[in-house]
């Protein structure tokens, strides 16, 4: 069974919409903390989403976190679906308000990323990952403004590197953030690897996209 928050309607308005022939609408919406817990719950709750660290926390708390970000004008997170079905959580950030802003010199234009895919069920389908990774690309560059993401996954996240090299995404080494202890969140230190992704000189295409104020 899906988690429940799956057949929730948020009233939230999709921030891009986009319709790939023969795959179906891919849809960013910003996360709905209430109806989108149960989800997320499901997804951080798993072995393989050790790296964002929070196995074994509860709903309400996975809640509390994105309540916490749906407060913050820096930090943003977002729903993917295909169709109606949760894919993905990609979230942005501004690098001068994250810990990443003390590792590297932020430049003007910069944009942080982060996305966890959500867990496979089903037939794999074909094309999946080179649509979303589209998707992807021109959500993140979808304001002229935004000239170079920035990642900087877990040093040991083997999937999260290789999802990166399929973005186009190239290493620049090394670095270690800091730890954060403050009462609101507590993240400890991290050995993490900094990427960085250029804006493409042309966007990957789609077949239709809608993208809202």
């Amino acid at each position: 069974m899906r988690p429940e928050s799956t057949f929730l309607v948020s009233p939230r308005a999709d921030v891009l919409t986009e319709t790939v022939e023969g795959f179906g609408t891919v849809r960013f919406t910003p996360v709905d903390p209430v109806a989108d817990s149960a989800v997320l719950h499901s997804w951080v709750a798993e072995e393989r989403a050790r790296f964002w660290g929070m196995n074994g926390v509860s709903r309400e708390l996975v809640q509390e976190i994105y309540e916490d970000v749906d407060r913050r004008d820096t930090h943003h997170a977002y729903m993917v679906r295909l169709d109606d079905e949760p894919v993905a959580l990609f979230q942005t950030y501004e690098p001068t308000e994250d810990r990443v802003g003390d590792c590297y010199a932020v430049r003007e234009g910069d944009i942080g990323v982060h996305l966890m895919l959500a867990p496979m069920t089903g037939r794999p389908r074909p094309g999946f990952s080179r649509t979303l990774i589209g998707s992807l690309i021109r959500f993140t560059f979808r304001d002229p403004a935004v000239l170079r993401a920035v990642a900087e996954p877990d040093a040991s996240n083997a999937k999260a590197l290789s999802l990166l090299n399929r973005l186009g995404f190239v290493r620049q080494g090394e670095i270690t953030l800091p730890e954060i202890d403050l009462p609101e969140v507590y993240l400890p230190e991290k050995r993490a690897v900094l990427a960085f992704l250029d804006r493409p000189a042309v966007l990957p295409a789609a077949v239709a996209v809608v993208q809202h104020a």
